[in-house]
C-alpha cells in the first residue's frame, strides 16, 4: 500500500511550493525534509540570540509571479518589507558611491549627481533592456514547453532577437556597449554572473546584464521576520490544503524496482512507497548518491549526471550581532544627497575594479579565498525589528564572494572570516569592529554538511534559451527523468536559482498531468509488473 500519490523530498521553497499546488490538486502528498525545518537556503534560524538568514534576504522575482496568490500566502502570514533603495554602491577605494532606486528616473538623477557621464548610456542601455527584461520574465512565467516559449518569444520581435543575441555573449561586452566606467557596470556584475561563481567574461553569462533593468521591473522586498517567513507560509498553506509534512527524515536511496520509482529510502532504514517522487534537491545529490542501478532505459541519464563538471561553492556568509550600528565612511556625501533615505535599510554592494574581480576569480581557481572579495551587506534588523536581539542590538549580514569549497588547513581553522570583518570595518568609519558582539560564518563546508549542497554549490539552471526551448535535457527543463514517477524541481531546473518558485509550480502541473492522465495507466502497468515479480 502507498504511504502517498506523490512524495517531494526537499522542503525548499521550491518543494514547498510543488507540494502545495499538488495537495490543492487533490493529490495526497508527503514533503521529506531532511533538516528540523523547512525552507532550505530560504530559510532563518535562531543563533547568538537573534535571527539570521541562512542566504541573503531580498525577494524580488517571487514578487512578480502568481505563486504567492494562487496559494494565498497573505493569509498564512507571509508580509513583505521594502527598503527605499534597491542597493546602495560603495567600493573598496574611495570612489563616489551611488544608490540605486526602484524607479529610474531617481537612479538617473542620483548618477547624474556622481557619474554624469554615464547618463547618455544609462537611458540608452534602459531603452534596450527593458523590453528583454519583460520577455525574461515573461518566459519565466510560462510553463515550459516548445510552444507555449515559442509564443512568448514570437510576439516580442525586436527584444527576442536581443534576447538571443544577449545571451550567447559576455556580461562584459553586452555592459561595454553602454558604460565605460567600470563603477557603474561592476554594481551589477557583482549581482550576477559574480553571484553565480563565473567570471563576467564568459561567453553565455550576458543576460546577467539585465539586473538593473530587473530591478527596475520587479519590487524588491523582504518578509517581515526573515527570509524564513516565506517558507513558513507556504507549509501552512500546504498543511491546510492536507499535506503532509516530515522533517529530520533524510533519504539516502531511490527505490526503482521493475523499470520505475517505487519510493525512497530514509536514513534509517524506513522504506516510504509512492509511485510519483519529486525531487526538489541538488540532482548531483539524486544521480551520484541516491541511484544505486538505473533501468536500462534511464542508464544514459544517469552517466550524463556522473560524467559532468561539478562546480564548487563560491560563497560564505557571516552574521553577527552588533551593540549598535556602524556609520558608514560614505555617509555625509549620501545623506547630503539624499537626506530622507536610511542607509542602512538597502543592501550595499561593495564592488571591485575589474583586474580585482579577474584576480579574485583566478584565485578561487586556486584554492585560495580571495584577498579582496565582492561583499553584499545589510542590517535586516533596522527595516524588520523581528530581527533584531533588543536592547538596541542590530544584526549584520555579509555574503562573501569568491570562497573556494576549501581552504589550507580546513575552514575550521581558517581565519578568513575574521578577515571579513575587518574589510567590513574599513568601510565604516572607526570604532565598527568594537560593535561586533558575537558572530558566526557559514562557509561552502557548512552548507555542504547541513543543507545538503554537493562540494557547497548552490544548484543552478544552467540551459541556454535555445535548450530551454528544445527541451534539453528533458529533466532539468520539462521535470521529466527516464526513470518513471521520477522528477526534478528546484534550483537547478528552469527557471533557475534564486527565490522564483516557478520550478515547483512547474513541476506540480507536470506530475498532476501524469498522475491524472495518461502516465496513470503507465503506472498501473508498472504495478502490475511489480505484482507478477513478486509473485
Amino acid at each position: 500500500m502507498a504511504d502517498a500519490d506523490v512524495i517531494v523530498v526537499g522542503a525548499g521553497h521550491n518543494g514547498l511550493i510543488c507540494a502545495s499546488y499538488l495537495a490543492r490538486a487533490g493529490l495526497d502528498t508527503l514533503l521529506l525534509e531532511s533538516r528540523p525545518t523547512v525552507g532550505g537556503c530560504s530559510s532563518t534560524v535562531s543563533a547568538l540570540g537573534a535571527r539570521f538568514n541562512i542566504c541573503g534576504c531580498e525577494h524580488s522575482v517571487i514578487r512578480s509571479m502568481d505563486v504567492i496568490d494562487e496559494l494565498g500566502l497573505v493569509d498564512h502570514g507571509l508580509h513583505y518589507l521594502e527598503a527605499e533603495a534597491n542597493s546602495v554602491n560603495v567600493f573598496h577605494d574611495d570612489s563616489e558611491p551611488w544608490v540605486h532606486f526602484h524607479d529610474a528616473e531617481q537612479t538617473i538623477d542620483d548618477l547624474s549627481a556622481t557619474y554624469p557621464t554615464q547618463v547618455d548610456g544609462y537611458r540608452r542601455y534602459l531603452a534596450d533592456a527593458m523590453p528583454v527584461a519583460e520577455l525574461a520574465l515573461e518566459i519565466a512565467r510560462t510553463r515550459p514547453s516548445a510552444r507555449g516559449i515559442s509564443t512568448v518569444l514570437a510576439k516580442r520581435g525586436r527584444a527576442t532577437a536581443r534576447f538571443m543575441n544577449w545571451s550567447k555573449r559576455s556580461t562584459n561586452d553586452v555592459m561595454a556597449d553602454y558604460f565605460d566606467d567600470w563603477r557603474v557596470s561592476m554594481p551589477s556584475i557583482s549581482h550576477a554572473p559574480t553571484a553565480w561563481g563565473l567570471g563576467p567574461d564568459m561567453k553565455g553569462t550576458g543576460l546577467a546584464a539585465l539586473n538593473f533593468a530587473s530591478y527596475h521591473l520587479m519590487h524588491q522586498g523582504r518578509p517581515r521576520g526573515g527570509s524564513g517567513a516565506l517558507g513558513d507560509a507556504i507549509r501552512a498553506s500546504f498543511e491546510a490544503a492536507g499535506g503532509r509534512v516530515r522533517c529530520d527524515s533524510r533519504v539516502d536511496q531511490l527505490i526503482v524496482r521493475g523499470g520505475g520509482i517505487e519510493g525512497v529510502r530514509l536514513s534509517d532504514g524506513t522504506e516510504l512507497v509512492s509511485d510519483a517522487v519529486v525531487a526538489s534537491c541538488d540532482p548531483d545529490l539524486v544521480f551520484l548518491e541516491w541511484i544505486d542501478e538505473p533501468p536500462p532505459a534511464a542508464r544514459r541519464m544517469v552517466k550524463r549526471w556522473r560524467n559532468r563538471y561539478i562546480d564548487q561553492g563560491c560563497a560564505s556568509k557571516l552574521d553577527a550581532v552588533l551593540t549598535g550600528l556602524p556609520r558608514f565612511k560614505g555617509a555625509d556625501r549620501l545623506e547630503a544627497r539624499h537626506p530622507a533615505l536610511d542607509i542602512h535599510n538597502p543592501a550595499m554592494i561593495v564592488s571591485l575594479r575589474p583586474d580585482e574581480l579577474e584576480t579574485a576569480n583566478r584565485q578561487r581557481e586556486e584554492g585560495l579565498a580571495s584577498d579582496r572579495p565582492t561583499l553584499a551587506m545589510n542590517y535586516p534588523s533596522v527595516l524588520d525589528p523581528e530581527m533584531s536581539p533588543g536592547d538596541g542590538r542590530h544584526v549584520l549580514s555579509l555574503e562573501i564572494f569568491f570562497t573556494p569549497y576549501s581552504v589550507p588547513g580546513g575552514w575550521s581553522d581558517s581565519k578568513e572570516p575574521e578577515r571579513w570583518l575587518e574589510l567590513w570595518a574599513e568601510l565604516m568609519e572607526p570604532g565598527a569592529l568594537d560593535l561586533v558582539e558575537s558572530w558566526r560564518a557559514m562557509t561552502p563546508d557548512r552548507y555542504e554538511a547541513e543543507f545538503s549542497l554537493h562540494r557547497g554549490k548552490t544548484p543552478s539552471y544552467d540551459g541556454s534559451p535555445l535548450a530551454t526551448f528544445l527541451g534539453k535535457p528533458r529533466e532539468t527543463t520539462r521535470y521529466r527523468t527516464s526513470i518513471p514517477g521520477l522528477y526534478l524541481s528546484g534550483a537547478a531546473t528552469f527557471p533557475g536559482s534564486g527565490v522564483v518558485g516557478a520550478p515547483g509550480r512547474n513541476t506540480a502541473d507536470v506530475v498532476e498531468h501524469d498522475l491524472k492522465g495518461p502516465f496513470g495507466k503507465r503506472i498501473n502497468s508498472i504495478r502490475r509488473r511489480r505484482s507478477r515479480l513478486k509473485r
